[in-house]
This record gives structure tokens, C-alpha cells and sequence, in this order.
């Protein structure tokens, strides 16, 4: 009877906390179609507000009464441009002033010297943020298709930053929907279930309805900025690390049935167990994200509390939701192979793990030292590696737009025209400014903003002077995207900060990216050495040991020193990528070492767990085996799910999708399955030090040591 009376008990608690997760679900589910509502993906909002580029913004706002974003429309003829094509876009000239967003006047078709082109400089409003693209949208409407050899683009930043919108616009529906394709084939292959890939699918989806939540109201409110690039990553961060989680619990809930008669009993067992190896695992996470904080990039803090905030929200649903989903499963959940309680050994479901660990127990000193030069092999890859600004004609994996026009451009026109970098200066040095700024290598032309309106500048007008200062525009013969045009605003920058008294202050696009780049070197240099001292702390908490945290942490580097090695080689002769951006070894960096900690973490708990039961050699040996199976799934799943941003036509989505999944492949088969175990079954017992553990005599009795 009382039997009867605890599993009725235990049935209400598992079908409360599910129905109470429904309604939460129910109300949280439609924010994740509504993130793209507050994100934005203007670059210059995400620059620290010291950087140059910054404060010429700010001086910038003096000069005109609207800030406005250029789109650049270029009409080309190969073999001349016609009259015909001229009146056309004096016509078009007309319509674009009719657009709402478009600020007039338009200036009016400017000819290349070649005969060949016409430019038209279109400024649109920047307080229109996201409706910038559909401002572009309309002029490419009105520009219409290529015609009797005539072609029309629409580029410059406005071109950009619509092509960006559209590609971002994509998160929504085929991201999520491609990642939820992949969970549920991987899981289905994992299972071979047709039941049990419900519960911890639609566990990953509560999380991501969740996280959606808290993500939408802090990009409100204003207290994160929210971008495509974030939105994305947490999409396939949610639905990888959920299901990685599910995966390790499902797996020792599975172990703990073969030992209890009644799934109740056995999923709190499998949950004392399991929970934490999961939570120190979602903290490291949260930990290392929460690092990029220290960011001086607002995109980069923007990333890390939102990530954070997928995990947390994973974390708890993995641990509450889904358990009580598999309690209501009970048994069947499994079928057809349901397990039994029948008191059998876990590694007796492991045979192919199992054979692994004898392998490596035969052969432990080979097998670590062969795996670490082989890692270490891959690192001669880096030497490939371009760390760079991919310019826009880089940044698309396919062909856009704004990428034609800006082609065109650059054949016919100074490459920076339409983009220029601003001077802003005091108005009695401005004179001398302008000729030192003249003679600036990578400098076409320079000329003094007469007014704050767009249209032909006046030569005969006089500068435009606001609190003392005046603003130049100078030309660059580069596109504004370019290395070139980069080098060219350091030079320029140097230049004009040597002009005494001039206060000069150098910004626009091409100096947005510049303060960008170095933004990024001084985060590279601040943010990995903290996240590694994070992650050694937790370790060192959760295995009471020294040793054993600097170890793993050790191989984490390693593999990802030898993951981006092995990527460099596969983006420059594979996938034909120009370099990667400055921002990629960082996040890189972060998501490899604090997910591929993960694995060891999974693996390492355990095998303290069975070392304090049967000594560390056999705990390692044991560790392995049970372990063997399901981290490796976990990790094929994580791969797998990041490999989903590849549908991205994005450069630096696609880089870090392919980066990811070769890290995490890496480190489950290599140094998880092979470089860890090893190592840790050749040192011994020591691995535990300064902790009790490691002085335990039985340890170095329990297993001969391998040589």
C-alpha cells in the first residue's frame, strides 16, 4: 500500500512540474519569433565609447541636422555609358528623393572618368535603424534589372547593412528549423527510440522559449544590444548544449533502471548522479561567456550575457522539466529497448567502450604521448591562418548586391567614394590639416564640408564651422572595406595628430572598422587569460584537486590550438576563405575551451566518482567505458548543431559553425576518448593531488601500471 501511495506521489509531482512547464512554454513561446524585432546590426553602435571612430560620431552630429547612412547606386556600361542612361538616372534620381527615410536633396548622377559609370550618393536617414533595408529595398525597386548591358547596384554601408539584415533575417525560421532537424535524426540514431527523442527535443525547445524571454526584454530595455551574430549562436547553443545535457542524464537515468524497480527511485538516484557534473558544466559555460563582459566591443558583451542566459535557462529545464518527462515515460520511453531491472553492470552495455579502456590501460604512455604530438602536429595549420577584416566582397559566401556595386565601383570610381573618412579639426589648423591629410598615401582627395546637406558641394562656399572645429572629408583610393583603406586611416590618423593645436579626430566606416580591430586584439589579450583562470578555479572546486584541473585544462588548449591549425587549412584550400575576422579567434576560443571542458568535465566526475569506489587506475578504466558512449554522442550532437550555421551566407557565422564542430569532434574522439584517459591512468592516483585521494595506497595496487 505504501508503495502504491509513493509511486501516486511521485506521478503527481512529475505531472505538476510538467504541466507547469506547458503553461510557462505556452506564454514564453512566441518571443523566439520576436528577437529579430530589438536586435540591430549597426556596427558603430557596438564600439567602445573611447574609441576615435566614436567621438567623431559624436562631433559628427554638430554638422548636419539629420545623421544619415549612404547607399551608393552605380549604373555601368562596359562600353560607355549612353545618353539614355543618363536621363535614366536623372529619372531614378527623382523617384529616390520620394522615398520616405531618403534625405534630399539627392545629389545628381556623378560620371566616372572612364565614360563607363555613374554613381549616385542616395543618404538615408540613420535614425531609421532597421528600416534602412527597406529603404534600399525601394531603390533597388526603382533601379530596377540589368538592361541592354546595362548593370545597376545599389552598395556603399546602406547596401551593406541591408544585405546584412536580409542574411540575419534567416535565424528565425530555416536556423532554428535546420537545428531541429539535426537534434532529431542524431537522436534517433543515438535511441534508435521512436519514442524517447520527444522528451529531450521538446526540453531543448522549452529552454530556447525561455531563454527567448529574458534575451527579448533585456534587448528592450536596452540593457544588452542584441545582433544577428548573437541570435544565431544562441539558437545552436541552446538546442547543442540542452541536448547534451539530456543525453548524459537519460544515460545514467538508463544505468540507475537496470537498479531500481521503480523509475522514481532510479531517475533520483540517476540526478544525484548526473546533476553535478551538469551544473559544473553549464557554469563553466555560463562563467566563461559571462568573461567577455570584460569586452571593450558592446557586440561582444552583448554575446555573453545572452548565451549565458540560453544556459542557465537550459540548466534549469534539464533538470526539472525533463526529468519529470522521463518519470512519466517511465520504461516505455525506452522501447523497444526497454531496460530491466535486472542489477546489470553498466559496462556490460559499453562492450565497444569497454575495449577502448583496455586499450588504453595496454598502452596508456603511447597512446597520450602519440595523441599530444599529433595535436600538436596540427598547430603548424595557425601559420595559415589570416586574422583579418574580411572586406565586404569577403564577408557573403555568395555573391550580393551591395558586393557587385561595390566591385563596380572600384573599377571606375576612387574605391572610398561615397564612404569617405571625416576630419574633424579646429577651423584655424584646418587648412593645414587638409594638405598634410593630401599627402597621406592611400588619400584621393580632400575637400571641406560646406553644409550639412547632402548634394554637389559648393567650391566657393565656406566651411561649415561648429564650436570651433570644421569637418573634411577625405576620399580613399581604397575601398572603404579594405586593408588598404584601413592602413591608409592609421597613416592618416598619424598625420593629422601631428598637426599642432589641430585637436584633429579621424572617423567614418573605414575608421570604425580600424577601432573595431583593435578592440578586438586588446579583448583577445584580456578576456583568454581570465576565462582559463575561471575555468581552473571550477575544476579545481569540483575535483579537489590541483593536478588534474591544469592537466585538462592543458589538452582543452591543445585542441584548440590544433582545431584552429586543422580549420586554417580547411578555409584556405577547401572553402576558399580570404582569412577570418578579428573577432573570430576570440569567440572561437571561448566556446571551444569552455564546451570542450565540458566533456572532460562529464568524464573526469565520473572517474572520481568510480576511483574512490575502485581505485584510479580502474576508476579511470570504469570511467571510460560507461562514459564512452554517450559524451561522444553528446559531442556529435553539439557539432552537428553549430554545423547548422553553415546555411548562413555569412563568412564568420560559417567559420565559427565549421570551427565548433571540428573543435568538439576533436575533443570527444581524441582528447576526451584517448589523451585524457591515458595521461590520467599513467600518472595515477598523483592525478588527485594535493587531495586525499591521491594518497591512497590502493590506487597504485589496484591496476598494474602500464609502460
Amino acid at each position: 500500500m505504501a508503495g502504491r501511495r509513493g509511486r501516486g506521489i511521485a506521478t503527481l509531482v512529475a505531472v505538476a512540474v510538467v504541466l507547469g512547464w506547458l503553461v510557462v512554454g505556452g506564454i514564453a513561446g512566441p518571443y523566439s519569433g520576436k528577437l529579430g524585432d530589438v536586435a540591430t546590426n549597426d556596427n558603430a553602435s557596438f564600439l567602445p565609447t573611447d574609441a576615435e571612430a566614436t567621438r567623431a560620431q559624436n562631433l559628427a552630429a554638430g554638422f548636419v541636422e539629420k545623421e544619415t547612412t549612404p547607399a551608393l547606386v552605380v549604373y555601368e556600361r562596359t562600353s560607355g555609358i549612353t545618353d539614355a542612361d543618363r536621363q535614366r538616372a536623372a529619372a531614378d534620381v527623382a523617384r529616390f528623393g520620394e522615398i520616405q527615410g531618403v534625405v534630399t536633396p539627392v545629389s545628381p548622377p556623378i560620371p566616372s572618368q572612364d565614360g563607363q559609370a555613374l554613381q549616385v550618393v542616395v543618404p538615408i536617414n540613420g535614425s531609421e535603424g532597421e528600416r534602412i533595408g527597406e529603404v534600399v529595398d525601394q531603390l533597388r525597386g526603382i533601379a530596377g534589372a540589368d538592361t541592354d548591358g546595362l548593370t545597376v547596384n545599389v552598395a556603399g554601408p546602406a547596401g551593406l547593412l541591408a544585405d546584412l539584415i536580409e542574411v540575419f533575417g534567416a535565424i528565425d525560421g530555416p536556423l532554428l528549423l535546420v537545428t531541429l532537424v539535426v537534434v532529431l535524426i542524431i537522436l534517433l540514431i543515438v535511441y534508435r527510440s521512436p519514442v524517447l527523442w520527444i522528451a529531450p527535443l521538446l526540453a531543448a525547445g522549452m529552454s530556447y522559449s525561455v531563454a527567448s524571454v529574458f534575451v527579448y526584454y533585456l534587448a528592450k530595455n536596452d540593457v544588452i544590444k542584441l545582433n544577428g551574430q548573437a541570435q544565431g549562436i544562441l539558437t545552436v547553443l541552446v538546442f547543442g548544449a540542452g541536448t547534451d545535457y539530456a543525453l548524459l542524464l537519460i544515460a545514467r537515468y538508463r544505468e540507475e533502471l537496470h537498479r531500481h524497480e521503480r523509475p522514481w527511485d532510479a531517475m533520483k538516484t540517476a540526478w544525484r548522479g548526473a546533476a553535478p557534473a551538469i551544473v559544473a558544466s553549464g557554469a563553466t559555460v555560463i562563467v566563461s561567456l559571462l568573461c567577455l563582459l570584460l569586452s571593450s566591443l558592446n557586440s561582444n558583451r552583448a554575446l555573453g550575457p545572452v548565451a549565458a542566459v540560453g544556459i542557465a535557462a537550459t540548466l534549469v529545464v534539464m533538470l526539472t522539466f525533463l526529468p519529470a518527462l522521463l518519470v512519466l515515460g517511465g520504461r516505455w520511453a525506452f522501447w523497444p529497448r526497454k531496460p530491466r531491472a535486472d542489477q546489470a553492470d553498466p559496462q556490460s552495455e559499453h562492450g565497444i567502450w569497454s575495449r577502448i579502456a583496455g586499450f588504453v590501460a595496454r598502452r596508456a604512455r603511447v597512446v597520450w604521448a602519440t595523441t599530444a604530438v599529433l595535436l600538436a602536429l596540427l598547430t603548424i595549420g595557425l601559420t595559415q591562418l589570416g586574422v583579418t577584416t574580411l572586406g565586404q566582397s569577403d564577408l557573403f559566401t555568395k555573391r550580393t548586391d551591395s558586393v557587385a556595386g561595390q566591385e563596380a565601383i572600384a573599377r571606375h570610381f576612387p574605391a572610398g567614394t561615397g564612404s569617405p573618412a571625416t576630419i574633424f579639426t579646429r577651423q584655424e589648423t584646418a587648412q593645414q590639416v587638409a594638405q598634410v591629410a593630401q599627402g597621406v598615401r592611400g588619400v584621393a582627395a580632400v575637400r571641406p564640408v560646406t553644409g550639412g546637406q547632402a548634394g554637389p558641394p559648393d567650391p566657393n562656399a565656406p566651411p561649415k564651422v561648429v564650436d570651433g572645429r570644421v569637418e573634411l572629408e577625405a576620399t580613399l583610393a581604397d575601398p572603404p572595406d579594405s586593408d588598404g583603406a584601413e592602413r591608409a586611416i592609421r597613416d592618416l590618423r598619424a598625420a593629422v595628430h601631428r598637426v599642432p593645436g589641430s585637436d584633429s579626430v579621424v572617423g567614418g566606416f573605414t575608421a570604425i572598422n580600424v577601432d573595431t580591430s583593435d578592440a578586438s586584439t586588446r579583448d583577445r589579450n584580456v578576456i583568454i587569460p581570465v576565462v582559463l583562470v575561471v575555468i581552473a578555479v571550477i575544476l579545481a572546486l569540483l575535483l579537489r584537486a590541483l593536478l588534474a584541473p591544469l592537466l585538462l585544462i592543458a589538452t582543452v588548449v591543445l585542441s584548440f590550438l590544433a582545431t584552429l591549425g586543422l580549420c586554417a587549412l580547411i578555409f584556405r584550400y577547401l572553402l576558399d576563405f580570404p582569412g577570418v575576422d578579428q573577432s573570430f579567434p576570440l569567440f572561437a576560443f571561448v566556446f571551444l575551451v569552455a564546451l570542450g571542458i565540458d566533456y572532460n568535465i562529464f568524464l573526469m566526475s565520473r572517474v572520481r566518482e568510480e576511483s574512490v569506489k575502485r581505485g584510479t587506475r580502474a576508476g579511470v578504466l570504469s570511467g571510460l567505458a560507461v562514459t564512452g558512449g554517450v559524451i561522444t554522442s553528446a559531442g556529435v550532437v553539439l557539432a552537428a548543431t553549430f554545423s547548422a550555421l553553415a546555411v548562413l551566407p555569412l563568412v564568420v557565422l560559417v567559420e565559427l559553425g565549421v570551427t565548433v564542430a571540428v573543435g568538439v569532434l576533436l575533443d570527444t574522439i581524441v582528447v576526451r576518448s584517448l589523451l585524457v584517459p591515458a595521461l590520467s591512468y599513467d600518472i595515477g592516483p598523483k592525478i588527485w593531488w594535493p587531495s586525499r585521494l591521491s594518497r591512497a595506497a590502493r590506487n597504485e595496487t589496484e591496476v598494474g601500471r602500464a609502460r
